[in-house]
């Protein structure tokens, strides 16, 4: 998605990128599951979903958003607002237990069409502009907020 423009030569775009690549990967795992009414794996799958994310997020909001947020602010809330909406449907299943809203099965497939959609954004958009206008400082500031987050170990199989 994001190689033409050389941002993934930036370890942490390189990680972010990784870790969108995990998350479609089991975004992939629940649509069988849903067709086939399986509810204990798309739980399992939303907390294994929420597991990537909540680091991931962490290096966004905290690092490359405030970044980037007085160059683009409105975009910048938006992927906020998704971000949250889609936690709050990945939380529901936190606890391991099977969310007992009928509902929620269809709702965590909405969530993660958005979420789908909102990773395009992050690397059609914000990866390229951040490898553009952040400053040295800036992406240090970003790699301390990777340090302390950590990561999710996704690396590419051998």
């Amino acid at each position: 998605m994001c190689e033409y423009c050389g941002c993934q030569a930036v370890e942490t775009i390189d990680e972010l990128t990784r870790e969108h690549d995990e998350v479609v990967r089991l975004i992939s795992l629940l649509r069988p599951a849903h067709r086939d009414g399986d509810l204990s794996r798309m739980t399992e799958t939303a907390r294994e979903i929420a597991g990537v994310l909540g680091p991931h997020t962490r290096v966004e909001e905290h690092g490359l958003f405030p970044a980037m947020a007085e160059d683009f602010p409105e975009q910048i809330a938006a992927l906020e607002a998704e971000h949250r909406r889609i936690e709050a449907v990945l939380d529901e299943a936190a606890d391991g237990a099977t969310p007992s809203d009928p509902a929620w099965p269809d709702r965590l497939m909405e969530a993660m069409a958005v979420l789908r959609d909102h990773i395009l954004k992050e690397q059609d958009g914000v990866f390229p502009a951040a490898l553009a206008i952040l400053s040295t400082e800036q992406w240090e500031a970003v790699e301390a907020v990777r340090t302390e987050a950590g990561g999710t170990s996704c690396r590419p199989a051998a």
